[in-house]
């Protein structure tokens, strides 16, 4: 377990205004809103509860006994610890003044371009951050918490009641205090004693490639400051997706279509089309119908979790023309003859006929 005086860098006999001065510098270095480092954050984590236990005078007295039970052994247990443990019990000690922050949902919405390479974004949220005035201690700079008068720090009053089983010992927290067993006698006139303050801050994402329609992604201790300089909750953020005019998606894999002349189907064609990449070039072989595929290999969607791509597929459609002049309808008419032959007829349908090309 760490020594809560080395989490902070002081002396065990430093005071009470020096312990306050070495929690502010730390949590304004290693605050999430500030450093959003998991190490960083498992810091702040340990200066605060060590703070929290430093600053009060009656734990910390019971810290540096070792945490021992004044009246003899670490672990006293009374009646009143019996009739909580029937009758459900309460507080039994100050409640921490410092509260986790809450969770934040936003939905972000994305092209399928975007989704393909992955995008940065920056957004602007309304959000609890930390009180720059106090840096989460609630108090006005030169004035810190004190010890309730009417628990005297321990954040809840005992009373002795009658009941079928005698005199009960009931606990209840202290309506001085609210529980916290400290009073704000001069509370931050920025923050108005809550340690946080309501602002407009920048969050910048990061959305990876791959990510589909419907994806909720966690933005872990991006959320808002908790009360009294807390832990900041999350965000998350929906991912919604546009439908794209020309290109849909299946799994990894872009799909689209391309229209091609019928004199291209016959006699075949090298074609351009515009890619999410740029242009890419798709062969057109001398008889391909309508519905063979050509792949174009790692022009789809980046993969999520692996490295790679998946592929692009371009499905031909033949086009027949309808708009004909009079010199082109006549070499139809001699096509015809040419091939007169060839008559409409029905086929068996076969599964799938039609061949990817790569």
């Amino acid at each position: 377990m760490s020594d809560h005086y080395e989490v902070l860098g002081v002396p065990r006999e430093a005071s009470e205004e020096q312990i306050k001065k070495a929690y502010r510098k730390l949590a304004r270095e290693l605050h999430p809103d500030v450093n959003p480092a998991a190490e960083a954050q498992e810091r702040f984590k340990l200066v605060t509860h060590a703070y929290e236990v430093l600053s009060d005078a009656e734990q910390r007295r019971s810290y540096d006994m070792g945490g021992q039970n004044p009246f003899g052994g670490s672990q006293g247990f009374g009646f009143g610890d019996i009739f909580d443990s029937f009758f459900g019990g309460g507080q039994r000690g100050p409640r921490s003044r410092m509260e986790r922050g809450q969770d934040a949902l936003i939905r972000v919405e994305m092209t399928l371009r975007e989704v393909a390479f992955g995008v940065q974004r920056q957004m602007e949220i309304d959000t609890a951050i930390l009180c720059d005035t106090c840096s989460g201690a609630c108090c006005q700079p030169g004035t810190s918490l004190r010890t309730c008068d009417v628990c005297k720090g321990g954040g809840v009053i005992q009373r002795q009641v009658r009941s079928l089983l005698g005199n009960v010992l009931t606990t209840s927290p202290c309506t001085n205090c609210q529980g916290f067993g400290q009073t704000i006698p001069t509370p931050c006139v920025t923050c108005r004693g809550q340690g946080r303050v309501r602002a407009r801050r920048t969050l910048d994402l990061n959305i990876p490639a791959g990510v589909e329609d419907g994806l909720r992604l966690q933005l872990a201790g991006q959320g808002e400051v908790g009360h009294a300089g807390g832990p900041s909750g999350d965000i998350y953020v929906d991912i919604s997706v546009r439908a794209d005019d020309t290109f849909s998606r299946q799994g990894d894999d872009l799909h689209c279509t391309l229209e091609v002349p019928l004199h291209d189907a016959v006699l075949g064609a090298l074609i351009n089309i515009e890619t999410f990449d740029g242009q890419e070039q798709v062969e057109v072989k001398p008889g391909d119908q309508t519905g063979e595929v050509f792949t174009i290999k790692g022009k789809g969607i980046k993969h999520l979790r692996t490295n790679g791509r998946g592929d692009l597929k371009v499905t031909f459609q033949v086009v027949t023309p309808t708009k004909l002049d009079s010199k082109q309808k006549e070499i139809f008419r001699q096509l015809q003859k040419l091939r007169k032959n060839d008559e409409p007829k029905l086929v068996k349908h076969k599964a799938g006929h039609f061949k990817a090309k790569h």
